[in-house]
């Protein structure tokens, strides 16, 4: 009886399409191509990113803007005046603000000083001590204020007596640094400029601007 001989043959793939080595070479370099797009694009997108966030903080918190310094409420004690003679005396009490409220740093200045003045004639000087403001905050001192009319040479000083309303200035200036995330130090002047009417007539405070 011939034996029978078995050949062993291939299957073929179910949909009947067999892959060559070159198709598969060429769907593995597709993958690779793919991973790589993607992986650009990943980059490109982290990039993007920090640029969006270093120009954020740029322009906020990495951005220092000058401090403010200015009087704040005054508080009359005693005011004396004769429009004959003419002349005054005044003593009273008032706020030094230092606003560093707009700035992610602390702000130290070093000492300096207030002027009073009226037309030009200084009345009266105060000093104020060196500090520090923090950051995003206001400091207030206290100071008391005494002025006399004795420097005053204007013409129309006994007007402004007989008016009612009598007019003087205070200016001053602050130096000092801004330090943000104790990374970055950058210097800045604070100016006083503040403009004080007085009512004679009251005794009291009519109006304070300051710029």
């Amino acid at each position: 009886m011939a034996e029978k001989t078995n050949q062993a043959y291939p299957l073929a793939p179910s949909n009947g399409y067999t892959r060559s080595d070159g198709e598969s070479q060429l769907s593995a370099d597709e993958l690779k191509r793919k991973k790589k797009i993607k992986l650009a694009i990943y980059i490109t997108i982290f990039v993007v990113f920090q640029i969006i966030v270093i120009t954020t903080m740029s322009l906020t918190v990495m951005k220092v803007k000058t401090p403010r310094f200015r009087l704040g409420n005054i508080n009359v004690e005693s005011f004396v005046s004769d429009s004959a003679a003419p002349s005054f005396d005044t003593k009273f009490t008032t706020q030094i603000k230092i606003k560093n409220s707009a700035n992610w740093g602390s702000y130290k200045f070093n000492a300096a000083n207030i002027t009073f003045q009226h037309q030009g004639a200084t009345l009266a000087v105060i000093d104020i001590a060196k500090g520090k403001a923090g950051w995003l905050s206001t400091i207030k001192r206290t100071a008391e204020v005494s002025l006399k009319s004795s420097a005053i040479n204007g013409s129309n000083f006994g007007s402004e007596l007989n008016n009612g309303v009598l007019t003087l200035n205070s200016v001053g200036r602050l130096n000092g640094k801004v330090a943000i995330m104790f990374i970055m130090k950058k210097k800045k002047a604070a100016n006083m400029n503040c403009t004080i009417a007085f009512d004679v007539a009251v005794k009291n405070v009519k109006s304070l601007h300051c710029k």
